[in-house]
């Protein structure tokens, strides 16, 4: 996967975000009842929408480059199961929150990012192969600073959605490790277009041309 590619999903769904920030406020709209209220019959939907809600631009925006870089990274790095980790980390720190956080609204994409960076950084440790553990390293050197994130140190910040998003990578990255090593043999190959008119193929500076010969009438006599 090339990477522009990588980084047009993260990057849309942070549009998206921002979009519903946007109305919110502009509309003077309170979202966060939306969010996962834990144990509650009511929060069962904040599993699927919670991401997608903050409660201010400085939230959204303290998330929005983290969101790309990381998602945008397992999408380049392990396109062969992206789909996969994305959806489960999804899921799962959700449920996960509504199971055993504290009771209160919670809301935001922090337990997705604090997912994708823990299987960034445990893929490398449990597949050790030179790619993912450089992989490991970078993703340690810039955001190491997260784990202070899983500690109820600061009020108003919901750590539970951190330390299980952590987890819920973490448990991802030992499952699929087995799974990685395929992930180098995938690649998209954007096929070149076919002029039909010409009759060439532009195949990397390399041109391939068909030709057309009448068939020679065997009932002629050479001379």
């Amino acid at each position: 996967m090339t990477l522009s590619k990588s980084i047009r999903l993260p990057l849309s769904v942070v549009c998206v975000y921002w979009l519903i920030e946007v109305v919110e406020y502009n509309l003077q709209l309170d979202l966060g009842h939306w969010g996962i209220l834990p144990r509650s019959f009511v929060g069962l939907p904040g599993i699927l929408l919670s991401p997608f809600l903050h409660g201010n631009f400085n939230h959204l925006l303290s998330n929005t480059p983290t969101f790309i870089v990381l998602g945008g990274s397992i999408l380049f790095f392990y396109p062969a199961i992206y789909k996969k980790i994305i959806l489960y980390t999804y899921l799962m720190t959700g449920i996960g929150v509504w199971l055993f956080a504290r009771e209160a609204y919670h809301i935001g994409a922090s337990g997705l990012i604090y997912g994708f960076a823990s299987f960034l950084f445990f893929s490398g440790i449990f597949r050790k192969d030179l790619k993912s553990l450089t992989i490991s390293v970078v993703v340690a050197l810039l955001y190491g600073g997260m784990v202070y994130g899983i500690f109820p140190n600061q009020p108003g910040v919901s750590w539970e959605s951190h330390f299980i998003g952590g987890l819920v990578g973490a448990f991802l990255a030992y499952f699929y490790k087995d799974h990685l090593q395929m992930d180098e043999q995938i690649e998209d190959y954007d096929y070149p277009e076919i002029d039909t008119d010409e009759g060439y193929l532009n195949m990397e500076n390399s041109m391939y041309k068909y030709v057309y010969k009448e068939k020679q009438n065997t009932s002629e006599k050479s001379h």
